[in-house]
């Protein structure tokens, strides 16, 4: 692509407030990849849904307040999402009401258009737990460039995935994020066998990926492509709470690649993009 241009990059999925005990955050592993990637310089949209409420009224004033481009729909049936997350020495547990806004989301003429503008798109599981939202994730990403970055955060969340759902997630990616405990978690799913560094490069081969990613919490993460790897360890800081790490870290190394950085710059500038979410307090936080 152009690295002169400002990339376009686009989550698709869950929109909601992560009910902390300091306060409602807006969040949404989808919307918080593309926060942190607007931040550093991408264009940046939400595909989504909210409700006919003060909560759905709310949410889409932050995302205006953060320069973030919506197609997000009003639906009347369904509460705009929230979050339970009880935060124990800074890291999170979560409960996710079911029954709300982002499990109806619909496929429309506008949000086709953007995803056919997409230089990466982020989507993960838990937004297919609900088959309407399913069917539209779906048919965007069927619409998605077929050079643009297609990024699968696995994230694992309480009961809202099947080995089907993510062999089929993983066949329409060409990025795969997923941390140590769900590598070992998935195995046996994907047949795996060798180290860790073997068993990332049998997935990153078997689908056909330009990139892995691999953390590993507090400790490290790995970057994965073909004959490259790079290896950083983790920053140590005085944690708020970890919530959003993990999408920030994703946001800004895909809006470094799209800007023209090599894997190591890339995966430095995500690493230390993290390091700086765990010290603030929600998954926006800012400079």
């Amino acid at each position: 692509m152009d690295t002169n241009k400002r990339p376009v990059v686009v989550g698709i999925g869950e929109l909601l407030w992560d009910m902390l005990p300091g306060g409602k955050r807006a969040g949404g592993a989808p919307v918080n990849f593309v926060f942190h990637a607007s931040q550093l310089g991408a264009e940046g949209y939400a595909i989504s849904a909210v409700g006919c409420d003060p909560l759905g009224d709310e949410i889409l004033g932050e995302l205006d307040q953060n320069g973030i481009g919506y197609c997000v729909e009003r639906v009347a049936d369904y509460p705009t999402g929230t979050v339970e997350v009880h935060l124990k020495d800074g890291i999170p547990t979560y409960r996710i009401v079911e029954g709300v806004a982002w499990d109806h989301i619909p496929l429309s003429v506008r949000s086709k258009e953007i995803i056919s503008r997409a230089d990466a798109v982020c989507f993960g599981t838990l937004a297919m737990r609900n088959p309407n939202s399913r069917h539209t994730l779906m048919a965007l990403l069927d619409n998605t460039r077929p050079n643009a970055l297609r990024f699968f955060d696995i994230n694992i969340r309480q009961h809202y995935f099947s080995e089907e759902l993510i062999d089929q997630l993983l066949a329409k990616a060409n990025v795969f994020k997923l941390n140590d405990e769900e590598l070992d978690m998935f195995k046996p799913m994907f047949g795996l066998s060798g180290d860790e560094d073997a068993c990332c490069r049998q997935i990153l081969q078997r689908y056909n990926l330009r990139y892995l990613v691999l953390t590993a919490g507090s400790r490290y993460s790995k970057i994965f492509a073909e004959g490259e790897m790079s290896v950083l360890p983790t920053p140590h800081v005085e944690v708020v709470d970890t919530v959003g790490a993990g999408d920030s870290f994703s946001g800004a190394f895909v809006a470094s690649i799209l800007q023209g950085k090599s894997l190591a710059e890339a995966h430095r500038c995500a690493v230390d993009r993290a390091a700086f979410v765990c010290t603030r307090a929600g998954a926006w936080p800012k400079e």
